[in-house]
């Protein structure tokens, strides 16, 4: 059904070598992710369809597709290649499995120490030779959007990384967070991130891992005992395009969605923090799950146990890579 689905869509999709056209040369361009519209990317997917139907007085139609309407995890990367959809903000780990395996340097546990470090790294060189890794793949990157930095969770205390042992947690396709659950002797489970509200509730799964705003509006606190504010990796998002309908645009409307796309990531970025600071208090204030706030003897002991998997992926997503973000840390004030 999977590949009926993509196939139908594509048939349409394959008309876009030029942009799909409405009515009055209006240009569509559907917007598709997996995530609550009340969510980060959510609100910075409807900020750029407001911004670009703006700047470009309507000669383009931005149609947004939340909560996986469309596509689910698996299928949307080959939706958007297929012509299917013209844009997605899928997360960073997405593109590993896709063949660009050097993105899976966003998942390294405790690779960026704060947001300023992040930003030297998606806001400078290396942010843009990343995106250079897609255009072969035929995708274009256009931004990056945080989510922010992701808590343990699970329905037992998670306080020392011994209590991960045993442990099924859900992970999104990632060679790199297989490797830092096992580093944890917990057993990492690759599941579409639609159907992992259900598989706590039934135990298909233990636990997870999700910046505080996933969890709550996907009301993963409601079956989640107990979570602890690791904030051991990074979620993040880049918002991409098929290559071949963004070079079939014209000039002066690739101008004006690049302009709207940079005042939507800014938007994106500076709402993120906030959303994860209202959800983790609402999640709080619920009762349902009790939340650990570490002590610094505790995070030591959770980075001394994680940073190996930093040399392990050495091999697969590039010592140069890994070191260049080393070297941005430092400039921050930083000692990796």
């Amino acid at each position: 059904m999977k590949l009926v689905k993509l196939l139908c869509a594509a048939a349409v999709g394959c008309l876009m070598s030029a942009p799909v056209a409405l009515a009055q040369d209006q240009i569509l361009i559907k917007f598709s992710h997996v995530v609550a519209p009340d969510t980060p990317k959510g609100k910075g997917a409807e900020k750029f369809k407001e911004l670009a139907e703006k700047a470009t007085a309507g000669k383009v139609k931005i149609e947004v597709y939340p909560n996986s309407q469309l596509y689910k995890d698996k299928e949307e990367l080959e939706a958007l290649q297929l012509g299917a959809v013209q844009m997605l903000a899928p997360s960073l780990a997405k593109f590993g499995p896709l063949g660009a395996k050097e993105f899976e340097v966003f998942d390294l546990p405790y690779i960026f120490p704060n947001k300023e470090v992040l930003r030297r790294v998606t806001e400078g060189p290396i942010g843009k030779q990343l995106f250079s890794k897609l255009e072969s793949k035929g995708i274009i990157g256009l931004a990056y959007w945080d989510n922010g930095f992701k808590i343990m969770s699970a329905n037992k205390p998670l306080i020392k990384p011994e209590d991960m042992k045993g442990q099924k947690m859900r992970i999104q396709s990632s060679k790199v967070l297989d490797a830092q659950m096992r580093a944890l002797s917990a057993l990492p489970q690759v599941m579409a991130f639609s159907e992992v509200y259900q598989a706590l509730q039934t135990g298909v799964v233990d636990g997870t891992e999700n910046p505080p705003s996933n969890m709550y509006t996907q009301k993963m606190h409601e079956v989640q005992k107990h979570a602890t504010l690791t904030d051991h990796g990074y979620l993040g998002y880049a918002v991409i395009v098929n290559k071949k309908f963004w070079d079939g645009l014209p000039a002066d409307i690739r101008t004006a969605l690049d302009g709207a796309m940079k005042e939507a990531t800014a938007y994106a970025n500076d709402i993120a923090q906030n959303e994860n600071d209202v959800s983790l208090a609402q999640m709080k204030a619920s009762g349902k799950t009790q939340f650990h706030e570490q002590t610094k003897e505790e995070r030591a002991a959770w980075v001394k146990a994680l940073m190996p998997v930093h040399k392990d992926a050495e091999s697969r997503v590039g010592k140069d890579l890994i070191e260049s973000i080393y070297k941005e840390a430092a400039a921050a004030g930083f000692k990796m």
